[in-house]
């Protein structure tokens, strides 16, 4: 029998987001909730279970996969919300509060009463067809998205399945307060992607990425750096196919370091068996293809708590979303950094977990090669001794000690003439900005900042941060006690 355990929000940045939830639900019908993995949606979405039943409400949670069902019935269970499925191999049992996969729900929406309040797990998916169908037929109930990458690799944004957006704080905020792991990547030899062809969304042709990776040969390789960086740890690996990953799995057992693959097609009692041996220990890589990424709870599944301390990257990807959802995996808190071990070049494509990203309901525009732009900061340098390293450098490399002052700093111009930034100077200058914008309590704050700034359309820069930030009534708080008080 499951030992039920009181659902405690954590009050620093949990409690808030759902402040900021339901304020926004007063004036918008459709709101998504931004949160990154790691930061507990699924608690979230179980106190809106629990608060919406004992309101006397109707309340649905909906998933796009079997496992995820699985994992928010077991979550649900342990917080002892008594609960009904619409899902395929399970009776149906519709209650007040109810678990649905999305596959089971489209084809029986004329025999379901509209709840009133519906959380979308996973919700950037909410572009496919099934998904909209059930959108577009419950018009009164209040939705609420949730999601930790609010992208479609198309370009795609979110906002004609939502009104308004809550951002939960970023991933290097989560970090700084030891919700999430601290981490270091790795990235030997990466596979050259450059003509690679892709599909029409975008994201790079398995054939084609498979090929490239040459896994064959690059098995060896992945061993060696496990055993270099990682050697011990419990690992997990994404792969681009089935044979690659199988053949990685091979590699790694003929080398005496136990290892299992798994996929959507493992029958379910055997998946369960093999991650409860990982659990326990007696395996130390799990390589997987399409089903570690979203959602994914290793302790749900085992049914005990248990951390994932390394993830091998052998599949490159055009879709910053999806490797989000990687990283993600190994970044649960613990008291030593994560390893990232990056053998397909993803983070020289799309950056580290913790760069600073503005997510927002708009589209986005799309480069020539089908991916959306990025915005974001340079690539990272990579040591010989294969640390990823943010620019600009520090003076030598955290992991080797290398002297990396040979390599130039980034040169900014300033005041008509140009400067070379230290990192220092360049945290205290990001610092000082981020201080300016929290002081500003109003939009008209924020245009004035704007232009004092000299952006080129200071209206819609302000505009954007006025909207898309969910700590805006906090930092006005704060602003509003400091003015009184001087």
């Amino acid at each position: 029998m499951v030992q039920v355990q009181p659902l405690i929000l954590r009050p620093e940045y949990q409690v808030p987001a759902v402040d900021a939830l339901r304020d926004a639900l007063r004036q918008y019908r459709r709101v998504l909730l931004q949160l990154p993995t790691g930061g507990g949606k699924t608690a979230i979405a179980s106190y809106l279970a629990q608060q919406t039943v004992a309101n006397g409400r109707r309340f649905m949670f909906i998933c796009h996969r079997a496992e995820l069902v699985e994992q928010t019935h077991k979550t649900w269970e342990k917080y002892g919300i008594p609960h009904g499925f619409v899902a395929a191999g399970r009776p149906s049992s519709l209650s007040a509060a109810s678990i649905a996969s999305v596959d089971t729900l489209k084809n029986r929406l004329a025999m379901l009463p509209e709840p009133d309040v519906c959380v979308w797990d996973e919700c950037h998916h909410l572009g496919a067809a099934g998904w909209q169908l059930v959108m577009d037929h419950w018009q009164r109930c209040r939705h609420v998205g949730l999601t930790a990458t609010p992208w479609r690799l198309d370009g795609t944004g979110l906002g004609r399945q939502f009104d308004h957006m809550v951002r939960g704080p970023s991933v290097s905020w989560l970090m700084e307060r030891g919700f999430l792991s601290a981490y270091e990547v790795f990235a030997p030899n990466p596979p050259d992607m450059k003509g690679a062809r892709r599909q029409r969304d975008g994201e790079f042709s398995k054939r084609e990425a498979s090929a490239r990776m040459d896994m064959p040969k690059r098995t060896g390789d992945i061993v060696a750096h496990w055993r270099k960086y990682a050697d011990g740890m419990r690992t997990v690996a994404f792969a681009v196919n089935r044979d690659d990953s199988r053949l990685l799995v091979q590699r790694f057992n003929d080398n005496g370091i136990p290892a299992a693959h798994l996929d959507g097609d493992t029958e379910r009692g055997e998946r369960k068996r093999i991650i409860q041996q990982y659990a326990r220990g007696e395996l130390f890589i799990l390589s997987n293809v399409g089903l570690f990424g979203e959602g994914f709870d290793l302790s749900a599944i085992a049914q005990t708590d248990v951390t994932i301390d390394c993830l091998i990257d052998a599949a490159a990807s055009n879709s910053l979303a999806a490797v989000m959802q990687r990283w993600g995996r190994v970044l649960r808190p613990k008291s030593y950094p994560a390893i990232i071990l990056d053998h397909a070049g993803n983070t020289n494509r799309h950056g580290f977990p913790d760069d600073e990203r503005e997510w927002t309901l708009a589209d986005r525009e799309r480069s020539g090669n089908g991916a959306s732009k990025s915005d974001g900061p340079p690539p990272p340098y990579t040591c010989t001794c294969f640390r990823q390293i943010r620019r600009p450098l520090p003076p030598s490399c955290p992991h080797c000690g290398k002297s990396l002052e040979r390599e130039a700093a980034p040169i900014e111009e300033a005041e008509g003439e140009l400067k070379r930034l230290t990192a220092e100077e360049k945290e205290s200058r990001r610092a000082r900005m981020r201080r300016e914008e929290a002081a500003a309590v109003t939009l008209h704050d924020l245009i004035r900042l704007a232009n004092d700034r000299g952006y080129a359309n200071p209206t819609g820069w302000a505009l954007k941060k006025f909207q898309s930030s969910s700590w805006r009534k906090q930092y006005a708080a704060s602003a509003i006690n400091a003015r009184e008080s001087a």
